[in-house]
Parts: C-alpha cells; sequence; structure tokens
C-alpha cells in the first residue's frame, strides 16, 4: 500500500475546500505522515449550516424512490471501489486488512438498508369519534424531516459508523454535517464522494474535518441543528448534553462489557467467541468484551483454554493478510491502556498473558483477581485487554456485572433457557446476547445502551425514526364520515 502524503479537502455544501491550515494523518501503525486535512474554523461551520439550510429543503422535496436511488447508487459505488475504501480504512486507523474489508461490506449494507427503510417512514391513522364530540373530525399522523443533523463520529469505524449516521438522515429528508474523528477523516471524505457519484444535491451533505475542541460546539449549540448524534466517550457525551439546548440527540457512550459463563456452557464456544469478542480492532471497540465472569466449576479449564488461544493471535502489521492485532490508534492511547494495566497490578492483579507494548502496539492481555476499584473494573479500557474472574452462581454474575456505570451489551453462556431468561430480565444493559459474547451487533438490530452507555438507538430504521418528527393532522368534516354509520 502507498503512503504518499496527500493533501485532502473537506467537503461542505458540495465544494471541495482547502485552508491554509491543516492537520496530519498518520498511520498508527508505522508512525509515518499519510494525508494532511483541512484544519476547520467556526466561520466553516457556520458556512456548513448555511447551505445545509438550502440542503434541508432539497432534502425534504426528494421523492422516497429518488432518496432509495441515490443510497443504492452511493452503495454500488463503495462496492466497486473497495479496494480504495480497504485501504483507507488500514492507512488510517488501528484495523487489520481482515477487519477493514468487513467493515466495507457492513457500509454497503447499511446504506441498502438505508434505502430500503426509505420506503418504510410511515404514518397512521386516528380514531378521532373515540371521544365523544370529536365524532366529525378524521385524521392521521405523518413524519416529517428532523432538519439538519450533525454527525460526530469516532476512530474505530470510521467509515460504517459514519454510514450509520450519513444514510438515515438521507433516507429521512434530513441534511447532515459530519465532523469525522480527527484521527481518521479520510474514509469520511471517501463516503462523501460516493454520495456525491450517485447525484445527491450539492448542499445536503457536508463532511467538516477539525479539531473538535474549536469546531463541535458552534455545531452542537447552533439553533438551526436540530438533532445530535454523537458516537464516542461518555465525557465528552455528557458535556454535548449539557450545550445542545431543546433539540433532539441520540449518543453511544460505549461500555466496559460483560460476559458470564456458566458451568453448563459449550467451554470451546465461550473461549472462541470471547477471545474474539476481547481482542478484535485491538480491544477498540465499544461492546468489545472487557470483563468474563465464569462459573467456579470451570473456571480453571476456562482460562486455560482463554490464555492458550489468546497467545496465538498475532500482533503486527495491518496489511499483513495473517495479523490478528494492529495497533491502537495512538502511541498515547497504548500508554494509557499500559499504565491501567500497571495500577491494576500494583493493586493485587495477577497479568496471566500479555501485557507488554511497542510504541502504538499492545499485546493482548488477560487479568485476574482484579480489584473492584481499579480503573480498568470500572471503566471502558478501549484496548486489547480482558479481565476474567470466577464467580459461584449466576446471581453472582449478573450482579457483578450490573456493577457499573455503563449498559450497553452483554453475554451469557448458558444450555439452561431458565438461567437464560433469568439472565436477560436482570442484566441492566440495552442488549443481552445468548450463547455469544457481547460484541454482537447487525446494522439493522437496534443499538444502543442504558446508564453511562448512552441515549437512545442506532440500528437504521431506528435512527430514522429518532431523525423524523411526528406531525398530526385532523380534518373537522360538516357531517360524520359513512364509516361512522348514520
Amino acid at each position: 500500500m502507498s503512503t504518499q502524503i496527500v493533501q485532502e479537502r473537506m467537503l461542505i455544501g458540495g465544494h471541495w475546500v482547502h485552508k491554509n491550515e491543516s492537520i496530519d494523518v498518520f498511520d498508527p501503525g508505522t508512525g509515518d505522515l499519510i494525508a494532511t486535512v483541512p484544519e476547520a474554523t467556526v466561520e466553516d461551520v457556520e458556512f456548513a449550516i448555511e447551505t445545509a439550510r438550502e440542503g434541508l429543503q432539497k432534502s425534504a422535496r426528494l421523492p422516497v424512490h429518488e432518496r432509495m436511488r441515490i443510497l443504492q447508487d452511493a452503495a454500488s459505488y463503495i462496492e466497486s471501489n473497495q479496494d480504495v475504501y480497504v485501504t483507507t480504512i488500514v492507512l488510517e486507523s488501528s484495523k487489520t486488512i481482515r477487519e477493514a474489508r468487513k467493515e466495507v461490506k457492513r457500509c454497503i449494507e447499511t446504506l441498502r438498508i438505508s434505502a430500503e427503510e426509505a420506503r418504510r417512514i410511515e404514518g397512521e391513522t386516528i380514531p378521532f369519534s373515540q371521544m365523544p364530540g370529536h365524532e366529525n373530525r378524521v385524521g392521521y399522523v405523518y413524519r416529517f424531516p428532523v432538519g439538519i443533523v450533525a454527525a460526530i463520529t469516532p476512530f474505530n469505524d470510521p467509515l460504517n459508523l459514519v454510514a450509520h449516521k450519513v444514510g438515515p438522515a438521507i433516507a429521512a429528508g434530513n441534511a447532515v454535517i459530519v465532523k469525522p474523528a480527527t484521527a481518521t477523516p479520510l474514509s469520511a471524505i471517501r463516503l462523501a464522494e460516493a454520495f456525491l457519484h450517485a447525484g445527491l444535491p450539492k448542499e445536503i451533505l457536508s463532511v467538516v474535518t477539525g479539531r473538535g475542541a474549536q469546531i463541535c460546539d458552534p455545531l452542537v449549540e447552533h439553533e438551526d441543528v436540530r438533532f445530535v448524534s454523537f458516537t464516542g466517550g461518555y465525557e465528552t457525551g455528557k458535556e454535548i448534553t449539557r450545550k445542545v439546548g431543546v433539540k433532539k440527540t441520540a449518543m453511544e457512550l460505549g461500555s466496559n462489557s460483560p460476559t458470564i459463563v456458566l458451568e453448563d456452557a459449550d467451554l470451546n464456544e465461550a473461549v472462541l467467541s470471547t477471545v474474539s469478542g476481547s481482542f478484535g480492532v485491538a480491544g477498540q471497540n465499544c461492546i468489545g468484551v472487557q470483563r468474563i465472569f465464569v462459573h467456579h466449576g470451570i473456571y480453571e479449564a476456562f482460562l486455560k483454554q482463554f490464555i492458550t488461544a489468546t497467545k496465538k493471535l498475532k500482533v503486527g502489521l495491518k496489511t499483513d493478510e495473517s495479523t490478528d492485532l494492529g495497533p491502537l490508534i495512538s502511541e498515547k492511547e497504548a500508554k494509557r491502556v499500559e499504565g491501567w494495566i500497571r495500577e491494576a497490578v500494583k493493586m493485587g492483579a495477577k497479568v496471566k498473558c500479555g501485557g507488554k507494548r511497542t510504541r502504538a502496539f499492545l499485546e493482548p492481555t488477560v487479568l485476574t483477581e482484579v480489584p473492584k476499584t481499579a480503573t480498568l473494573a470500572q471503566y471502558e479500557v478501549f484496548g486489547p485487554v480482558v479481565i476474567i474472574e470466577s464467580i459461584s452462581s449466576l446471581i453472582e454474575g449478573i450482579e457483578r456485572s450490573n456493577q457499573t456505570g455503563y449498559g450497553l451489551q452483554a453475554g451469557i453462556f448458558t444450555s439452561k433457557l431458565e438461567e437464560a431468561f433469568e439472565a436477560i430480565h436482570q442484566l441492566q444493559y440495552g442488549g443481552v446476547m445468548i450463547n455469544d459474547s457481547s460484541d454482537v451487533r447487525i446494522d439493522s438490530m437496534p443499538f444502543g445502551g442504558i446508564k453511562g452507555s448512552g441515549i437512545g438507538r442506532e440500528g437504521v430504521r431506528y435512527a430514522i425514526e429518532a431523525m423524523t418528527e411526528q406531525k398530526v393532522v385532523a380534518f373537522k368534516l360538516k357531517n360524520a364520515p359513512f364509516f361512522y354509520g348514520d
């Protein structure tokens, strides 16, 4: 893959914009400079919002079949140019080439689902005659676009998580302004190219590159922005909720997801699933497995198999087909995770394997006996680290799983239906995966959490519902309609 430095431009209202001030984009695996992107200013944000006002009028008036065509054509463009999108993801992010291919395929699927769901934005009739005095009224509810959508996206899925915001926004007839992660802006730019190629009216979509500290506040606080969709960390999400004012939001703020493994579980399947769920994308996954609670009857066997499988994982170059784990998004992040491990060890935790760091690369790490007060036990690590602990019962596993401020997804392995349903009802999470780790998602399902894990749900259909408003229409007639009787 080429590492030639490219001077990228950002997209504002259909215009490709260059700036004198720029932000460097690095390959986290090699540290090489691969591109620069414009460093947007507050004035750029205001221009993007100004053009989005025009874009909203055009988007809302697009016939549904035209929205569908644009989304399908954008998906087809990406499918025809998959190598470009895969290369972009590999260069700017932590993903291996195999992980990048999966993300591109999911992006294509997300856009196609968005096209299909555009035809299903439906209303309903209201029987006004249910209330005395309203016999001469008939009415209905229909959905209309919420307005300008601000989409703030993370680095760990730099293409598909952008598509999860842009696809539904366009399907619903909105205008959308994307602020991609500073570390991984290139995939969002490539996605915008696909939409322009598909014939999306130019004012509808903008991709504004820049530093969050400079441009996020004026974006989310602006009165003309009516919906803020944010995926990222809890503290940033909390700040956004304080600043947005009276407008709709959707936020996915991460987790430190648990998986419970009971004595009757399929041990081999549980190990295979949790190893994959713990270390995919070098652990930088909001539903990745961070805590595993294993029944004491199989704890030693599970731990031994898990460590054996973990040691087989290959850490290395992202472009190597045999690589399982690439780097973290930066050396700074790798050092942070390393620091959390060291803190836990000082508090009494045992490192069973891994733990060594080389620049931005960190070996997949397994710890036991981690105190409940350790940072690793309480917060989202967003790195290749998993805690494995022994439990005496399902009840203990549920209690320990719930001892967190997060609540995105959880998993449980058991062959007993009663145990599964007990976990379903008692685990305080937005999703519970049976005989799977917490790391399960398809792009059409409602995705989101409770407590500190966020507000609302993504997943195309559910995002469309959030990105539309309901309007009630009532007709008062001189005479009661025939269907109410004579």
